[in-house]
């Protein structure tokens, strides 16, 4: 199997990263945004394989404010997402965000999922790395599910993930991370009620998911992606 084949095979509707970032601004503009009205907070893995995405964001919107843990998941807790809020442009009497949530995957030149070449490494890595130490937990019966002080992030990712799934249910590693994706946008979207006055602010969510490929090339495959202004929401298509 090929890349292009592994890769419309899981992620059909997947495009180059920066096309997803300008053609999310361009749709965004219709309802207001442009670049430097909102701020954008970012949620992705701490994996460098990630930055290119995130300067991406930040060469189109200006500053963003990250968000990011392990595989994407949302740590931040109420303190650090009330802080980021108070950062943001408010000049007309409306505060606009833009939120970006994106776990990852790597695909290689032969299709094969999770892994990924880095520059300086002659072998293949994997992507995402916590995501697959996850599965390797699950595939063995030997999950460890309490707090390690040492492996915090880890330990909450695999903490949250466990109650997306079924009793003995060992997701491929392409749907491990769709199901990530979900539970990145649930606690994204907890967050916005407890913190986010959505009557008088507005902002989009752009969830997805982050795919390295050969040549170091990202794709981002577009999940759910709606704006809500004047506390109404709309879905939002790219073109």
């Amino acid at each position: 199997m090929s890349f292009e084949t592994a890769l419309s095979t899981h992620f059909a509707n997947a495009l180059p990263a920066e096309k997803f970032v300008k053609d999310s601004y361009e749709a965004l503009r219709l309802h207001g945004f442009e670049a430097l009205n909102p701020i954008a907070w970012v949620s992705v893995c701490r994996d460098e394989l990630t930055y290119p995405l995130l300067e991406n964001i930040r060469h189109i919107w200006g500053e963003a404010f990250n968000f990011s843990s392990l595989a994407g998941m949302l740590y931040l807790g109420k303190t650090g997402f009330t802080a980021a809020h108070h950062h943001a442009p408010n000049e007309d009497g409306h505060e606009r965000y833009v939120y970006f949530a994106l776990p990852h995957i790597g695909i290689d030149a032969a299709g094969q999922i999770g892994n990924c070449q880095r520059s300086g490494r002659k072998e293949t890595s994997p992507a995402c790395g916590a995501l697959v130490s996850f599965q390797q937990e699950l595939t063995s019966g030997t999950l460890r599910l309490d707090l390690d002080p040492d492996d915090l992030e880890q330990s909450f990712l695999k903490q949250r993930l466990l109650r997306k799934l079924t009793y003995g249910q060992v997701p491929s590693l392409a749907d491990l991370t769709k199901i990530a994706q979900t539970a990145i946008l649930e606690d994204l979207e907890r967050m916005i009620n407890y913190i986010v006055d959505t009557s008088r602010n507005h902002y989009p969510d752009l969830t997805g998911i982050q795919i390295h490929g050969p040549e170091e090339k990202t794709f981002v495959c577009p999940s759910v992606m709606y704006v809500v202004v004047n506390g109404k929401r709309q879905e939002l298509a790219l073109s």
